[in-house]
């Protein structure tokens, strides 16, 4: 009898893994997805409400901010809050903002609902992870993250195409009208598939909560993203940039104090003290820096300097797509047998090459030529996004879990909005540059070159980062 009962335990976890996945899969398509559907039909927002292409710019800017200061807010708050209530009322924090968005009468309330969008959208990521992270068991929570950066994939290559096709058949709003449908029967399968499985283990935690700690953090993070955002097209020298960097140090200062002297830290410092952990936040920052750089860049280097329209440069980023989409499943298998360390290694000296590549054959070249470098770099995210995360995961203890991924998860998505912005800024400052400071490169296309060039430093510099990760012990 008891081993009858055993038997069907195990069946029930099974199958409410399996539903979890299920959840998880489709939420991180969704969210990721929602981030890039906009971009195609910017100029449609713009002539909707007579804006500027600045102003319109807001619906991408304000949600990439919410998600880069809600990220670690949520991993925090998953020690505290059961993932069966936070997972669910994000997912419907999500439809609120799809609906606001799509009822917009004016940019303004459009922009406020994108960036409600991110307030809801931000605990997909780094909850998907802290679930998985809480239920898998090491050697199979590889496959399931892969799993996971597969979808992001998916819908980082086809967002876009998706926003172009339906925005420009419906209109734009129709956009919003189906992500608040699909967010509302996440918000519902996110709940039955999280109430079979104990995922809290510190949601009974008496610790109070570092609202000081957090609040910190959100400013030194939200402020440094909106000061290089600006400094595209004001320059560093203006004063509001000056004034967002500053402001964003002073926070950061604060924010150190703040863990190394409150009772219960937002974050705790023994977190910093762990060397592989810190590595691993070093090589997601620095890989989600140079990949999402590429993914911004390569399209407008083929509208400056080849005259492709919208679509056909937007073509030249399917191979990387599609390579992340077929690989990081497939990734995140190998890795629970050979171990994570090798792969992340090899997508950092792919991602490095790749760059390099750009730099010095693709910039000002046959767009063929840059989609080549362009799946080049989706071939080493997906080599290693999956496996850096689940090394992160791997050195943390469960009950710093919630807060040890969340913070990683914030570096990978400040990285990818830090990448897109400085590099932006250095090829603005570049324009006209006649000398390229790679000296094999031979086009016209001079400060793309350079711009590519700083992505592979920045390659280079997380592959160091990589050293530094733990081997896995039974590899």
């Amino acid at each position: 009898m008891n081993t009858t009962n055993k038997r069907n335990a195990a069946g029930q976890n099974r199958s409410s893994a399996k539903w979890l996945m299920v959840v998880l899969v489709l939420s991180s398509l969704l969210a990721a997805v929602t981030v890039d559907m906009v971009n195609p039909v910017l100029g449609l927002i713009s002539e909707t409400f007579q804006a500027s292409k600045a102003q319109a710019g807001w619906v991408v800017t304000g949600i990439a901010l919410l998600l880069a200061i809600g990220i670690p807010l949520y991993g925090r708050l998953s020690d505290y809050i059961a993932l069966r209530k936070l997972y669910p009322v994000s997912a419907l924090v999500l439809a609120a903002g799809s609906l606001i968005c799509a009822l917009a009468p004016g940019l303004p309330l459009l922009v406020f609902g994108r960036m409600v969008q991110g307030i809801g959208m931000a605990a997909i990521p780094v909850l998907s992870v802290v679930a998985v992270s809480k239920v898998f068991a090491e050697g199979k929570r590889g496959a399931a993250l892969g799993m996971i950066a597969g979808c992001i994939g998916v819908g980082t290559a086809f967002g876009p195409v998706f926003g172009g096709v339906a925005g420009q058949s419906w209109g734009w709003p129709a956009l919003f009208w189906i992500t608040f449908i699909l967010s509302l029967f996440i918000a519902a399968g996110s709940y039955r598939a999280l109430s079979g499985i104990d995922t809290a283990a510190a949601a009974g935690s008496k610790e109070a909560f570092d609202w000081a700690g957090g609040a910190l953090l959100v400013l030194a993070v939200g402020l440094f993203l909106l000061g290089i955002t600006q400094a595209e097209s004001g320059g560093f020298a203006s004063f509001a940039v000056i004034g967002c960097l500053a402001g964003s140090i002073v926070s950061a200062a604060g924010f150190v104090w703040r863990i190394g002297t409150a009772s219960h830290p937002f974050v705790p410092p023994a977190l910093f003290a762990n060397k592989h952990y810190v590595c691993a936040v070093i090589v997601a920052f620095l890989s989600a820096f140079a990949y999402f750089a590429i993914l911004v860049y390569v399209p407008l280097l083929n509208l400056e300097a080849r005259g492709l329209t919208p679509g056909e440069a937007g073509l030249t980023l399917l191979p990387g797509g599609a390579a992340v989409a077929l690989l990081s499943p497939w990734v995140g298998r190998i890795s629970d047998r050979v171990g994570t360390k090798p792969l992340v290694m090899a997508g950092l000296i792919v991602m490095t090459g790749s760059a390099l590549f750009l730099s010095t054959f693709a910039a000002g070249a046959a767009p063929v030529l840059s989609a080549l470098g362009a799946m080049g770099a989706g071939i080493a995210f997906a080599l290693v996004n999956s496996p850096v995360t689940n090394s992160a995961a791997g050195v943390l203890r469960k009950d710093t879990v919630g807060a040890g991924m969340g913070f990683f998860q914030g570096a990978l998505y400040l990285g990818a909005g830090t990448g897109a912005s400085l590099v932006g800024s250095f090829l603005h400052a570049r324009s006209g540059a006649g000398v390229p400071l790679n000296p094999a490169y031979h086009l016209d296309a001079v400060n793309y070159s350079d711009a590519f060039l700083a992505v592979a430093v920045s390659a280079c510099i997380a592959l160091i980062a990589g050293f530094g990760l733990k081997r896995d012990p039974s590899k």
